[in-house]
């Protein structure tokens, strides 16, 4: 047997950016990227696995030794999370693995690729035990090193696009690497290497199992597209497509790509033969491109399968004429961006215009449809005051979606906040775990009016408001049950440690 050229990998952080959430209420989703890489290199010739060290439940000294175990010529830490922005709350596993990984073997080649990586590939080079970074989406970089006689010469290691990495203790960059285009998406990434994936062990959110008699596994996950069109300042989801990144990018390059509807039923035809109902669509907007969804959703619909699907949305790109399609294919939970219950607030993020009526009336509408909603919510975000965030609450309040998300606001590496808070000074997180928002190290940004202890401690408060909401309540248990919420009660029970608050 040929030795293995590359290991994908994984790592787990999940103990510490979820606290106790991460055994029984977090999900354990696949990891995409780390499959649509793994693909890619196999289709080129290349010998390739997959450690997921988060579903195998793996900590890092049981994540070096099965790294070590492997022997590849290339080990690639693939770093994504779970909310489409979040990547580097992740770093913190890679982290701790290789501190470890470096010590048993120091002659392994390591690759850091992933939104965190894009964004800040020299910080990350400085801060991290690697030999390489990748700023970009890694299919060119990773074939570029394998093809390499030898990682080691740097001569060679100028030909490989999209790298970061020493020489002669100085940092080395070579030109980006071109994204796959659009019309060479089948060819160049065609599909996920589900068979490389330990699909067992993943489960979905508790939340998104309320449509499905509270199970939450099998449970897969997958793109229909890449990238996102808007420009919202809080988000870091195009960093590895070229946008907004620190140095060293062609930001006039296309962002936003999609697969053909007719190639990626494909990937549905093959989930629903492993037996998988519990399927989130990980599009950071998959409902916008008409000919693209609704394709889609026609050709799930002709098939009879019976998924329990979420995707993401917009209040702006959902329309009433999309709401019967949607739910024919499955679409019972629509997550929608809401952010702000002032138009001031979001207007100053980039957000859009759109009023709170236009918001009451289409959530309506779209629960009316047999879909569920997925509010998301941020407190804290520039402009925000108490009365501000408080509006956002009573906003949320009056909604009464069937979960709603309270988020801080994090300046993500990779977002337009990110370079804001650099510029201006702002006092950002001091350790990998305080970019998430479940951790005891989280630290969101001060506002213009109010400090992060503030927005936090609010935060928290509203989380438990909304939860306890007997409007809310009566309404989970005349849709989905007692046993649902019990379950939500039982939650609540699983109180957050936060360090700015004992501070």
């Amino acid at each position: 047997m040929s030795k293995l050229e590359v290991l994908f990998v994984h790592p787990n952080a999940s103990g510490k950016i979820y606290q106790g959430l991460s055994k029984d209420y977090s999900a354990i989703e696949p990891p995409i990227w780390a499959a649509l890489l793994a693909n890619h290199v196999r289709n080129k010739g290349h010998t390739v696995k997959i450690l997921d060290c988060e579903a195998e439940r793996f900590d890092p000294k049981m994540s070096a030794e099965a790294i070590t175990k492997a022997d590849a010529k290339l080990v690639a830490f693939v770093i994504y999370g779970q909310q489409p922005s979040a990547s580097t709350q992740n770093m913190s596993g890679v982290r701790d693995i290789l501190s470890i990984l470096k010590l048993q073997d120091p002659d392994a080649k390591t690759i850091l690729i992933g939104l965190h990586p894009s964004a800040v590939a020299r910080d990350t080079l400085h801060s991290e035990d690697t030999d390489f970074v990748c700023q970009g989406e890694g299919l060119k970089t990773v074939t570029g090193l394998l093809g390499l006689k030898d990682m080691d010469d740097p001569d060679e290691l100028e030909k490989v696009p999209g790298l970061w990495y020493w020489v002669d203790k100085k940092v080395r960059f070579t030109r980006p690497a071109p994204i796959i285009p659009q019309k060479e998406m089948a060819d160049e990434l065609p599909g996920m290497a589900w068979d490389l994936l330990p699909m067992d062990k993943y489960r979905t959110s508790n939340w998104h199992a309320m449509t499905n008699d509270d199970i939450t596994a099998p449970f897969a996950s997958l793109y229909t597209s890449l990238g996102c069109p808007f420009k919202c300042s809080f988000c870091c989801i195009n960093a590895p497509f070229g946008n907004n990144n620190v140095e060293n990018w062609d930001h006039g390059r296309n962002k936003f790509r999609f697969w053909d509807p007719e190639f990626i039923i494909d990937e549905f035809d093959k989930i629903h033969k492993m037996g998988i109902r519990n399927v989130k669509i990980a599009d950071e907007m998959f409902v916008m491109n008409k000919r693209h969804f609704m394709k889609l959703c026609e050709l799930i619909d002709e098939r009879g399968y019976d998924f329990n699907i979420w995707a993401y949305a917009r209040i702006d790109t959902v329309k009433e004429e999309y709401l019967e399609a949607l739910k024919k294919a499955g679409v019972n939970w629509l997550a929608l961006g809401i952010e702000s219950g002032s138009k001031d607030v979001r207007s100053d993020v980039i957000k859009g215009k759109f009023t709170e009526l236009n918001i009451v009336d289409l959530v309506q509408k779209i629960k009316d449809a047999g879909i569920n909603v997925i509010g998301n919510y941020i407190f804290g975000l520039p402009e925000d005051t108490l009365d501000s965030m408080q509006e956002t609450l009573d906003l949320a309040l009056e909604l009464n979606c069937e979960f709603s998300n309270f988020y801080c606001t994090m300046a993500y590496p990779g977002s337009k906040l990110y370079l804001d808070a650099l510029r201006e000074g702002w006092t950002l997180p001091t350790s990998y775990e305080g970019y998430s928002q479940h951790s005891y190290e989280t630290r969101p940004l001060d506002t213009k009016y109010i400090g992060a202890k503030e927005v936090l401690a609010f935060r928290d408060k509203a989380f438990v408001e909304y939860y306890t909401n007997e409007k809310y309540l009566e309404m989970i248990k005349e849709k989905f049950g007692q046993k649902t919420v019990d379950g939500i009660n039982d939650m609540l029970k699983h109180t957050l440690k936060r360090k700015l608050l004992e501070e």
